[in-house]
């Protein structure tokens, strides 16, 4: 009985809880969409504005919806969440507004990929046309952020800070030794010399063929990198590389004395120098992206459209969501774009590792159909490798920026098998009744037959040979020659380009010019697709994950990285397309 009103007690309270909780999330909404109506309505740029851009935010490939973001007051800081699209759209804005004297640029590390910052980047480059001024700031300048910082006519760096310039490495993580004293085996399936995602769990350091396309890959971006940097800050690339090996750079008195920087200012003599140059009465004058954002539109009532289509994140069967490929989502996006009268051309923007095969065939397929009806045009963004080249290969035109990771085009699949870890370190045994000779195939339990092992192996050559032809087919190559570029070898967006892979360098606006240009219109407007989940049901998806994983990196810390590869290897199913790491830059 004690346990019987303990339980009701507890689901008495836990409902309690529960109402509580949404609650607060509705008056919250509600609170956020008034200071929204309330900040739209009187919203106003002053004159003699500058346009402050921080980005210290995780940058999306679009401002997400999110009602959450407002102060209970108009002193309360309001974090900055603009997506790559309302970034680009303010700083276009802001060259032709006379109310806006110039671009502040206030940096640290930036939580983005260098493609991204690239493009961001070459905005500023065009905004400097405009005759105003940027300047840049920061306490201490990451390598990413000072690539996008020696854009600027000045960079300021604090007195005590640092520009850390070492170039840049790939460091891989190998699981295999952990799970041989585990006991489990993982059962490889592959097609590509150079698909090494399987490495880490079969090897115990990367294959020279890994090393030979990292080092190619990281040292085109490098290249790039150093190249833009040299040009704006009128150095050369090998005096840059000196630094870097010499470790020159390791104070801010280094950084002037070697002209990467302008000068060494507090914050508060930095924002007396632009109170100068934007002839400034006081921070009142200083306006957020996000405030600027919504201080203008872009909306064009011609009726003619492009639609922009964002395929960004893992892909895979189903749905997905704002930051996965679904494959049912993203194609019924392609359909409705093809089946549109109003809309002319299509841009399809891939920011993608790769993932499930049969799913990236799915939208391959929609990419395919619309090419036949209207201009489809492909802009590549920090990543389109793997199956995120598999959907872009039948496009009309492809577009990535230089440092876009892109290629692998090989097909994988891994089968742990876990009978040693059950058995020898465990104690659990298992048994199997079955009709057939191989039913209980494939198991978690058992290792594969020979004549399992093959029909998976040829499943794999299938579907490599498959990738191959379509890739042969978008590309105007022969199997042959694509085979030659792909064994699942990554390449950056330049080196794309010198194989066939890709046709130009650029950001998304060159690839929306190019679209207009090919559908033969002047005058149009741009619609995003799909539209973007609403945030409360996305929060209400998402919190149980993510407080799952913000209490295991905050348990495990720096190995949170590998005990989440291990969990992921369980999770994966079928034949992979799919990149082998994620390039974090510095």
């Amino acid at each position: 009985m004690k346990t019987f009103f303990g339980s009701l007690l507890g689901s008495f309270l836990g409902a309690i809880i529960g109402l509580i909780i949404i609650f607060f999330i509705i008056i919250g909404m509600f609170i956020g969409l008034a200071k929204s109506v309330k900040t739209q309505s009187v919203q106003a740029v002053s004159s003699n504005s500058i346009l402050e851009i921080k980005l210290n935010h995780t940058i999306r490939e679009r401002t997400p919806e999110n009602p959450f973001n407002f102060g209970f007051d108009d002193n309360t800081t309001i974090r900055e969440t603009s997506g790559l699209n309302d970034i680009i759209a303010c700083i276009r804005n802001a060259s032709t507004d006379t109310k806006i004297k110039g671009i502040y640029l206030d940096l640290s590390d930036i939580p983005a990929g260098i493609s991204t910052l690239q493009t961001i980047r070459k905005e500023l480059q065009d905004f400097k046309t405009s005759g105003k001024f940027i300047i840049a700031y920061g306490i201490g300048y990451s390598q990413k952020s000072y690539y996008l910082a020696s854009v600027a006519d000045k960079i300021y760096l604090y007195p005590e800070g640092e520009i850390f310039l070492k170039g840049i490495a790939a460091e891989l993580l190998f699981y295999k030794k952990a799970l041989d004293k585990l006991g489990i085996q993982v059962q490889v399936f592959r097609h590509g010399r150079f698909k090494s995602f399987v490495e880490p769990y079969i090897l115990d350091k990367m294959s020279p063929d890994n090393k030979i396309q990292l080092r190619g890959l990281l040292t085109s971006i490098w290249d790039n990198m150093l190249s833009d940097i040299a040009v704006s800050r009128r150095l050369t690339v090998s005096a840059i590389n000196g630094m870097a090996d010499s470790l020159s750079i390791n104070s801010a008195k280094e950084a002037l004395n070697y002209k990467l920087v302008d000068s060494l200012l507090y914050p508060d003599q930095v924002k007396e120098d632009l109170k100068k140059m934007g002839s400034t009465s006081g921070d009142n004058s200083f306006v957020g992206v996000d405030e600027y954002r919504r201080s203008f539109s872009t909306n064009n009532l011609s009726s003619g459209k492009i639609a922009v289509i964002y395929a960004n994140g893992d892909i895979s069967q189903g749905q997905g969501d704002d930051e996965t490929i679904g494959s049912t989502r993203i194609s019924k996006a392609i359909q409705d774009a093809r089946l549109d009268a109003n809309v002319k051309a299509i841009v399809l923007r891939v920011n993608s590792p790769g993932g499930d095969g049969i799913a990236s065939d799915i939208i391959w397929r929609e990419v395919a159909l619309a090419k036949k009806a209207k201009p489809v045009i492909v802009s590549m963004g920090d990543y389109a490798a793997s199956g995120g080249y598999y959907i872009s290969c039948a496009a009309t035109e492809i577009v990535a920026e230089p440092t876009t990771i892109t290629g692998s085009i090989g097909v994988f699949g891994l089968l742990p098998n876990a009978k040693g870890l059950l058995e020898d370190k465990l104690g659990i045994t298992f048994d199997t009744v079955s009709t057939n000779t191989h039913s209980a195939a494939p198991s978690l339990c058992y290792p594969l037959e020979p004549r399992e092992a093959m029909v998976l192996q040829n499943a794999i050559e299938d579907f490599y040979h498959n990738f191959l032809t379509k890739v042969a087919d978008g590309r105007n190559m022969t199997v042959a020659q694509v085979d030659s570029i792909g064994q699942g070898r990554v390449w950056s967006g330049e080196q794309a380009r010198k194989i066939g892979l890709v046709d130009t360098l650029g950001s998304m606006k060159v690839a929306i010019a190019i679209a207009a240009k090919k559908a033969n219109i002047t005058s149009y407007s741009i619609e995003e697709l799909p539209q973007q989940i609403n945030p409360l049901q996305k929060f209400l998806n998402s919190i149980s994950d993510e407080a799952t994983e913000v209490f295991l990196k905050e348990r495990f810390g720096s190995i949170y990285k590998p005990i989440e590869d291990i969990t992921k290897l369980g999770n994966i199913k079928g034949v992979q397309a799919r990149i082998p790491y994620d390039i974090n830059i510095q």
